[in-house]
């Protein structure tokens, strides 16, 4: 009596070879939908070790939805070869929601859902819910459709409870429900959820006609799988699960690594312009990593709000200068307090007032620099359709490595007129 959670965590506890072992021990009293809940490397391998046939037959049983979700990530091949052990009308169900693009509402929906017609009662709709026995599992909501299938209003489940048996379902349906294009990306659809509380939601083709629906429990995911893939994206990981192998890992992290390395050897040629520099005086490479981390670290904190911001279309072209001004008077305030007590600190630990003004100066100017990227980077990225969660950080990092660097030695430089 597990629930497919539960399930999924005790065969993700066992040893790989063991896995599709205890599936078919288990047999008709393996829900499928545990499938649903594992890391994608586990479950790609457990259905590489499955039979066919009993891969269909625990399809067979899901939700259209939960079968789509774990066919997609296998190859044509094995699609081809399960779909084939499939009922007609199943097959042509799943083979019509693949063929949807990835991420997308036609790839997350439940082609089970009930539909009316406006000029039933309300009675005649409560009778069908009862004696009907095809009907999903689940539901919140009834669907109201012209003869043409073309979708007119949704009636939710207490407003039928609430309602006089004699009652036309179009005298209490809501006439402009809330409904998503089949095509539309799941984010997009997530914030529809997020913003008008839904806890469910029609999906329509291009002519309105209703083809599916789509529930809370599967826009949790959503927004879930689209915040993990910004968090890791900001770190330059790639899509990777706990359970890949090391050089799957590896491989998908060095492309940033090599990217780093790039703009890592920007910022040592800025600093071998100023060999002289530090020869003349020292402290100043034992000070540089302060700038240069300071100012890393405040873009960033500006670039991840932005980052969200834009996820989220709270920023936008509407409000960029008024975040803008905000972000760099920040970077400029925070700037100037660290300032004073990073330069008072290099002053009495180098007995050198002059030098702890150089280092004050420097992080205000790498400061204020930090905050403008960190906000215009993922602006100008955006702008131009790249996915600012993916390449902001090492384009910021690079710019305030270099500016601090830059300030850093060239204040020093002309204040104790040191050669370069």
């Amino acid at each position: 009596d597990m629930h497919e959670a539960d399930m999924a965590d005790l065969v993700d506890a066992l040893p790989a070879s063991d896995r599709a072992a205890f599936v078919q021990l288990m047999g008709n009293l393996f829900d499928y939908a545990a499938l649903t809940e594992m890391d994608e490397a586990v479950r790609v391998r457990l259905l590489e070790d499955l039979p066919t046939a009993d891969i269909a037959e625990g399809l067979g049983e899901l939700d259209s939805d939960d079968a789509v979700y774990i066919l997609e990530d296998l190859d044509e091949e094995d699609q081809a070869a399960i779909l084939d052990e499939l009922p007609l009308s199943e097959r042509a169900q799943l083979e019509r929601a693949l063929d949807y693009p990835e991420e997308s509402a036609g790839r997350r929906m439940q082609t089970d859902f009930i539909a009316v017609p406006p000029f039933w009662t309300v009675g005649q709709a409560i009778d069908y819910l009862r004696e009907d026995k095809d009907l999903p599992d689940t539901f919140y909501e009834l669907y109201v459709v012209d003869p043409g299938f073309r979708l007119v209003g949704s009636v939710a489940l207490d407003r039928i409870l609430r309602t006089q048996r004699a009652e036309k379902i179009s005298s209490i349906m809501e006439e402009d429900p809330h409904s998503v294009p089949v095509k539309e990306d799941q984010e997009e659809v997530a914030r529809l959820f997020e913003r008008y509380n839904l806890v469910s939601t029609a999906v329509v083709d291009e002519s309105n006609r209703l083809v599916g629906v789509l529930t809370v429990d599967d826009i949790v995911d959503v927004i879930q799988e689209e915040a993990d893939e910004d968090m890791k994206a900001l770190a330059g990981v790639g899509d990777e699960e706990i359970s890949d192998s090391v050089l799957t890992i590896a491989r998908s992290r060095i492309v940033w690594l090599l990217f780093n390395l790039g703009t890592g050897l920007l910022s040592a040629t800025v600093i071998s312009q100023f060999e002289g520099t530090i020869e003349a005086m020292v402290a100043l490479a034992v000070l540089m990593p302060i700038v240069a981390s300071l100012g890393g670290n405040a873009g960033t904190q500006t670039m991840t709000i932005a980052v969200r911001a834009i996820a989220t279309e709270e920023l936008d072209t509407r409000n960029i200068w008024r975040v803008l001004r905000r972000e760099v008077m920040v970077s400029f305030l925070n700037g100037s307090l660290l300032a004073c007590l990073i330069g008072a600190t290099a002053g009495l630990w180098f007995l050198n007032h002059g030098l702890g003004i150089v280092i004050a100066c420097a992080i205000i100017i790498n400061m204020f620099c930090a905050g403008l990227a960190g906000l215009m980077i993922p602006m100008t990225l955006h702008r131009f359709k790249i996915d600012p969660a993916i390449a902001s950080s090492v384009f910021v990092t690079m710019v305030t490595d270099v500016i601090g660097f830059f300030a850093f030695l060239g204040i020093a430089a002309l204040w104790f007129r040191l050669p370069m």
